[in-house]
């Protein structure tokens, strides 16, 4: 009970210091919508990239990554990381400064939604619903998730039951993120990042040298068939679906196959992020465009260092602990396998916190940016235009209500495979929002047909490939951001030629914003 005591401690200084941040911000929070969704573009550099960062990554980052390195070695989390590397480099190097410029062109749109509706001169606001409407299903379902990986932490910290500790998690996220909106969110998450990663370090190194050294740990897992191997796997030996072993050891069978197809399924997850709304906005937000080059270096940094960590200490764990977890489930739980047997309880508390920013960090972005949707795009955009400033905020925070409640019900079962629903989200943001964003930052003849066109066959392709088509394995085998990906794009490209070009004030728009010297 004294463990557990210290470890409370920790968590609730922790929970203490994050609502302190969000009764800091909450006066100019609620000053505007603008304020409240948007933080005002008043984001500096070092803020924009972490908390960017921090509500991307989730605890899919301390749980999800070091999970599948632990289970079958290092091939499928390092091909994954790679692609998230590399995704992240290019989005912040090729969009980010063009999207904070056509957002404040474009109307000076303070959501998603609302951009690509502006950006398309729209007057029956069909972008915008549909963009809405995908933004407040995925985002409901994601916040569901990171409530279930809120309710595990506690549970298995504690000891008491799951529905109850995801519960509270769920209440405490959403009491800051109505009082403090956007800044309050950025502010906590660069926190958190801040807390990520030194959670990250502090276990890699306290596991390592327990395990002996690095040499140590590559020579245990070495002996592993396919566990080292970039285009081998390995394949732990299962009796419905848990893990045999024999004398204290862990039973893996001949390693399996990584081919060429699988690779290139694992790097799709980058294309994700020309998509994802909670980084999107970041952009948006920063005070000053010639800001994001320092952001876009602040994120790279983060993100390398994060992930190489995160796939490192799934090696470790299997070294230390090589039959303590025997499901691919269980292997989510390795990071806190380690924190509370290498740590003194009052450090794995705040530890433990790393796990607790990284799933707050992200629940709180999804929420507000799914009650934005709704109450800036669907309320005022479509039901009550002349709807007061004050109207929509408070449409806002009931929508945030709604759509926790929801959450909470989604995240009523413990046993919800929780990384295939993110990664079915993931996909489905990548896909229907990812190539609209490209084309319209840097095609000028990409029409608003062609936009619709490009979400809905984004979308809806996601559906069919996971559905219908993967399933058939072999070749087909392959994530559904990709081949949704190159169908949205083509829907787009061939759409677009197929209809009237847009309008001399859009294409004026356009260049003005690519050349913005030309436009002063």
């Amino acid at each position: 009970m004294g463990d557990t005591l210290q470890i409370l401690i920790a968590m609730v200084i922790y929970m203490a210091a994050v609502i302190i941040i969000g009764v800091t911000f909450a006066r100019k929070a609620n000053a505007s919508s603008d304020a409240y969704f948007l933080g005002g573009r008043s984001l500096g550099p070092w803020v924009t990239a972490m908390s960017a960062e921090a509500s991307d990554m989730s605890g899919w980052l301390l749980m999800g990554l070091p999970g599948v390195a632990y289970w079958c070695g290092i091939s499928d989390a390092a091909w994954t990381a790679i692609g998230l590397a590399a995704g992240t480099y290019v989005n912040w190097l090729i969009v980010s400064k063009r999207l904070r410029r056509y957002s404040e062109k474009a109307g000076n749109a303070i959501t998603l939604p609302e951009f690509f509706s502006n950006r398309y001169h729209e007057k029956n606001k069909v972008i915008m619903t549909i963009a809405a409407v995908f933004i407040l299903i995925f985002f409901t379902v994601y916040a569901a998730s990171c409530l279930v990986t809120c309710g595990k932490l506690f549970s298995t910290l504690f000891g008491l039951p799951y529905v109850p500790m995801m519960i509270v998690g769920a209440v405490f996220v959403l009491i800051y993120t109505i009082i403090g909106g956007f800044l309050a969110e950025s502010a906590s998450d660069f926190m958190q990042a801040i807390v990520m990663i030194i959670a990250l370090a502090v276990i890699v190194l306290t596991g390592t040298y327990a395990a002996g050294g690095f040499g140590a740990v590559i020579e245990n897992v070495r002996s592993i068939p396919g566990f080292l191997d970039f285009f081998g796997i390995a394949t732990p030996q299962t009796v419905d679906g848990v893990q045999q072993a024999a004398n204290g050891v862990p039973l893996f069978g001949e390693a399996g196959q990584y081919g060429i197809l699988s690779v290139v399924s694992a790097l799709a997850w980058g294309l994700g992020y020309f998509g994802m709304p909670q980084v999107l906005l970041r952009f948006m937000a920063i005070r000053e465009e010639g800001e994001l080059t320092r952001s876009r270096r602040i994120a790279v940094v983060w993100v390398v260092i994060s992930l190489t960590i995160a796939v490192f200490i799934g090696l470790v764990g299997r070294t230390l602990f090589p039959t303590a977890l025997t499901t691919s489930a269980e292997a989510e739980n390795v990071f806190i396998l380690l924190a509370t047997n290498l740590l003194p309880p009052l450090l794995a508390g705040f530890v433990m916190a790393g796990i607790l920013a990284a799933t707050i960090s992200s629940s709180d972005s999804y929420l507000l940016i799914a009650a934005s949707a709704f109450a800036k795009n669907i309320y005022q955009g479509l039901a009550r235009k002349k709807a007061s400033d004050r109207e929509v905020l408070n449409v806002s925070r009931i929508t945030l209500l709604l759509i926790a409640v929801v959450a909470i019900i989604i995240a009523l079962d413990e046993n919800s495979v929780i990384f295939t629903i993110v990664s079915f989200a993931w996909a489905g943001f990548g896909a229907t929002f990812g190539p609209l964003m490209l084309f319209s930052l840097f095609w000028k003849r990409t029409t608003r047909a062609g936009a619709i066109a490009g979400m809905l066959g984004g979308g809806v392709m996601v559906f069919v490939w996971n559905l219908l088509v993967r399933p058939l394995g072999g070749m087909w085998d392959i994530y559904e951001l990709l081949p949704a990906f190159i169908f949205s794009s083509l829907c787009i490209v061939v759409v677009s030629l197929l209809t009237q070009k847009p309008s001399e004030e859009m294409q004026r728009e356009f260049e003005e914003v690519k050349n913005p010297a030309a436009g002063n």
